[in-house]
């Protein structure tokens, strides 16, 4: 899988653009700035963006690739984030120290993904929001971009179960057109998330 990622973020060219997500700007534009997380954070779209706003960025992904082409687009645009190597599964924090935690197309096993999830929203201060988009199981058969595999797309009762301990502020299941660059582009089922750690 690292492979894989290495490989497709090796290319010159910014595969999800350089703009970041719309959900993300939406709800990050209306909170007050402080710590915000962004894990399997790829070529560094969103953190990027994030930073330039005045936010205090951390953000990490297992390709050494996507750290290079995110430092790289900090670079030109003047701002400064933390980018870590590191893999979701082994991936710790400290506890109660994020303001805002955002997942966008973070994709993952089921065999680790409730895991995974569960040892985030610990990091996210009391207070804190999780700002979640990825491609639901209705996204199987689009040609927009996501996981070919049905056990990497998520499913609504599966998500509510994981985020549990959050007070959902906002949940939709929806479809959107897509224009994030190469792999993201065209009409796409995505499950948005806006929740609360209380």
């Amino acid at each position: 899988m690292e492979n894989l990622w290495d490989q497709r973020y090796a290319s010159d060219s910014y595969i999800y653009g350089t703009e970041p997500n719309d959900w993300f700007v939406e709800k990050l534009k209306i909170m007050k700035k402080g710590r915000l997380l962004l894990p399997a954070e790829g070529e560094g779209r969103n953190a990027v963006w994030a930073a330039g706003e005045g936010w205090d960025v951390t953000a990490f992904d297992q390709s050494p690739e996507a750290k290079t082409k995110a430092l790289r687009l900090a670079d030109e645009k003047s701002v400064n984030i933390e980018y870590l190597v590191k893999d979701l599964r082994c991936f710790r924090g400290e506890e109660n120290s994020y303001d805002v935690i955002a997942l966008i197309y973070v994709h993952m096993p089921s065999d680790f993904r409730t895991k995974v999830h569960n040892e985030l929203m610990k990091l996210l201060k009391p207070g804190g929001c999780l700002i979640f988009e990825a491609f639901s199981k209705a996204q199987l058969p689009n040609s927009s971009g996501g996981p070919k595999n049905i056990d990497l797309l998520y499913d609504a009762d599966e998500l509510k179960s994981d985020f549990s301990t959050l007070k959902l502020l906002e949940f939709h299941n929806v479809r959107v057109h897509l224009e994030e660059g190469e792999f993201h582009k065209g009409i796409a089922n995505v499950i948005r998330i806006f929740a609360r750690k209380p």
